[in-house]
């Protein structure tokens, strides 16, 4: 089967998006498919890659995000489709490539949406309103052009379900389990991020408004004043590192940028106490799940998907939700720092959470759509 994966917001520095797209192509390419992933970029050009091929397309910078992109022309994104005449599509914008929808079920082909944000959230984010019947027009002529809409968690799914949606599907991403792995704990490194400190945080995660990264900061802060000799390092790079920055230079933080080295991120993420997730709308959040791999629990906030996987089978936790504050963040962080000196056995039950969750299973899902259709 030949799939060819749409997708916009996808660039050498973006985070989500592009672990998807790189995981699935590698995991359809182990079962015999041929994946192509048609993205931004600053031109035409084709190559080959461990992932599949790849088509970029010229695109927008759109202002203020940080280097992220859009495709210019649906019409090239068509004729390009029209010329590879894939067995099945993929969209990952419910927003500008929505009309691939209606492209493909006018030719015959199967094709679903990947909806990696919730609508009804970035809309209270940005507007600090609700506009419920917006939410609810928007999601239910985007879930009419596409055989199915793809969620990743219930929390996803939820602004979907409660319009009745009847095509919505659950589909967890996953977690490279190789790279990411207790195994890559590294003390010289961890020292070294440390500098002087006791407790290592990491923040993993794009630097933009919606996913509030100066929850860290205010976490931080609360924990300093509790006289906790915690160290925050941020791995990642957006519009909000220089006001960050700014306004954190009186207390140990660590902007460490963008890391490109998946073999250094595994060992950075490894080597922490604890890693936040502070954006309160996230639909799944890859770097949470990565870093239970790593054996690293996790505190995230209360209003996301996160919390959906930090309770294992047994009903222990593996970490925490928090109200949207800085002191409850440091709260969770406090009780997690306990149960590690108290529990030695909370580093293996977050890698084997983790384990629940492989690209493969992802893959094994989105294959069964395909049986689904022709039923």
């Amino acid at each position: 089967m030949k799939i060819i994966h749409i997708a916009n917001f996808y660039g050498p520095k973006s985070g989500g998006i592009k672990t998807t797209l790189h995981n699935l192509g590698s995991e359809y390419r182990k079962v015999g498919h041929e994946f192509i992933y048609v993205v931004p970029g600053k031109k035409f050009g084709r190559e080959k890659t461990d992932h599949g091929g790849c088509i970029t397309l010229p695109s927008w910078v759109i202002p203020f995000s940080g280097g992220y992109r859009v495709i210019k022309s649906n019409r090239q994104v068509k004729t390009i489709l029209q010329s590879l005449m894939p067995d099945r599509i993929e969209v990952s914008d419910r927003f500008t490539l929505s009309c691939l929808g209606n492209w493909a079920k006018h030719r015959g082909i199967p094709a679903i949406v990947f909806s990696h944000e919730t609508l009804r959230g970035l809309v209270k984010n940005y507007f600090g309103l609700s506009l419920k019947s917006f939410v609810g027009w928007h999601n239910s002529r985007l879930a009419g052009k596409f055989d199915y809409v793809v969620t990743t968690t219930n929390f996803a799914a939820s602004e979907f379900n409660d319009i009745g949606t009847s095509n919505v599907v659950r589909v967890p991403l996953g977690v490279d389990l190789e790279t990411f792995s207790p195994l890559h704990h590294n003390e010289e490194l961890r020292t070294k991020m440390l500098k002087g400190g006791e407790v290592l945080l990491i923040h993993c995660g794009r630097l933009s408004p919606e996913k509030k990264p100066e929850r860290s900061l205010q976490a931080l802060r609360e924990l300093l004043e509790r006289g906790i000799n915690a160290r925050l390092v941020y791995i990642g790079s957006g519009p909000l590192h220089k006001k960050l920055y700014d306004s954190s230079r009186d207390i140990p933080v660590t902007f460490w940028g963008y890391v490109a080295n998946k073999n250094l991120l595994a060992q950075m993420i490894a080597s922490a106490d604890v890693s936040l997730a502070p954006g309160p709308i996230e639909t799944f959040c890859l770097a949470a799940l990565e870093s239970l791999a790593s054996g690293t629990p996790v505190v995230a906030s209360n209003t996301s998907a996160v919390g959906e996987f930090l309770i294992d089978e047994e009903g222990d936790f593996v970490g925490l939700t928090a109200a949207n504050n800085g002191a409850a963040f440091a709260d969770a962080i406090e009780i997690i720092l306990e149960e590690l000196r108290e529990d030695s056995t909370l580093s293996s039950r977050c890698r084997i959470q983790a384990e629940k969750f492989p690209w493969s299973q992802t893959v094994r899902r989105l294959e069964s759509l395909n049986e689904m259709t022709a039923a």
